[in-house]
């Protein structure tokens, strides 16, 4: 089978390492990451000219209707630069439930201003007892005159505090619907926070927010195959954006072995350490290879068949990053340990990837039912 990237895609490959290169240095990504917001509004905007917001949706719709593989090209070039900006909640997840459940005027009325990159969405899904499980929703949605209202609290928001407006899923008595809510609506309130990687993130409480029928996206009670593709959609994205990492952490180690000098020689030339850097390519590359059969595999419509293959590639790149990130921090000595140090930063990322969309156990027991 041909993995080769079409040119279009190594166009955008390129166009995305240049950014990484001169705009996503380590102190310049320490900045960003202290800052009110988390994230640079300014690269957002540069996002929006390169097309990235667009990427997933039909040209008809504005978008340029890229598939997973363009979206793998994007995830591992933000994996390489530890990219911070809100592309996986907007774009990624939302923009896959926007695809599958909103309606054709709904997605009239969003699109424009997610592509233009003045509109920011974020998927509030996870809850504190549902663990992996999708199809455990707790927070409410009561039929009322006009519409609904909503009570009910959803965990690890991604994305959330900048959002404006959430895409929340809820029980009705029809089954689990998804609605869109104003972040700034009467009864939405946000503890946002900052994770170990430095992404944002927020617990949001719903207490009777009212929204209209017109509010829910897709058809009452259908939302969870919906909510099923995006996140097997973002497990794809965080795979590849885990390959990003693991690459940077493989160049930055082997340039410091490279230049590091022990007992009058470079420590690269120590013949142990040279073993440990063929580990981390060995496990780089079988991640890489499973990145790319997640990517071809995820757009699949058929969730059975998505299964096996994105959650075996889940289960590949938390082995594959943990010891990959592992023996990074090792090779640099105590500096690996230190936030002056990238490595370290890299090593968080991943292990937060691990803990995203289902770790490995889950997905070792969803790819054995499957």
């Amino acid at each position: 089978m041909d993995f080769a990237l079409s040119e279009q895609q190594q166009q955008l490959a390129d166009s995305l390492a240049r950014f990484i290169r001169d705009e996503y240095a380590i102190d310049a990504r320490r900045r960003t990451v202290a800052g009110d917001e988390g994230f640079s509004r300014a690269h957002w905007r540069t996002f929006a000219e390169l097309g990235l917001l667009g990427l997933p949706f039909a040209e008809d719709e504005g978008g340029i209707g890229g598939d997973g593989v363009d979206t793998m090209v994007v995830m591992e070039a933000f994996g390489r630069g530890l990219v911070v900006e809100p592309f996986l909640p907007t774009v990624v997840l939302c923009g896959t439930l926007l695809k599958r459940a909103a309606s054709r005027a709904q997605r009239a009325a969003l699109l424009p201003g997610v592509i233009a990159g003045e509109r920011l969405l974020a998927f509030a899904h996870g809850e504190r007892r549902a663990r992996y499980d999708l199809s455990h929703v707790e927070t409410r949605a009561t039929p009322a005159a006009d519409g609904f209202a909503i009570d009910g609290v959803k965990s690890v928001v991604l994305g959330a505090a900048a959002a404006d407006q959430l895409l929340v899923s809820a029980r009705t008595p029809a089954g689990i619907a998804l609605f869109l809510v104003d972040r700034a609506a009467p009864g939405v309130s946000l503890r946002p926070y900052q994770t170990i990687d430095g992404q944002r993130a927020a617990e949001v409480v719903f207490a009777g927010v009212k929204v209209g029928r017109d509010a829910m996206l897709g058809p009452d009670g259908g939302a969870l195959p919906a909510i099923e593709h995006a996140v097997d959609v973002a497990t794809a994205a965080v795979c590849a954006e885990a390959v990003g990492c693991m690459q940077a952490l493989l160049e930055a180690t082997r340039d410091y072995l490279n230049t590091r000098e022990q007992f009058g020689t470079r420590i690269g030339n120590f013949q142990a350490l040279q073993h440990a850097l063929v580990d981390m390519f060995i496990e780089l590359e079988q991640a890489r290879s499973m990145a790319i059969v997640a990517a071809v595999r995820c757009d699949d419509p058929d969730a059975t068949t998505r299964a096996r293959p994105l959650s075996a590639a889940k289960v590949q790149i938390g082995k594959s990053g943990r010891i990959v990130g592992q023996k990074a921090v090792q090779l640099h000595g105590g500096m690996g340990m230190t936030d002056e140090m990238k490595v370290g930063h890299y090593f968080k990322r991943l292990t937060a990837i691990e803990q995203s969309f289902g770790d490995s156990d889950h997905h070792l027991a969803r790819f054995q039912a499957a």
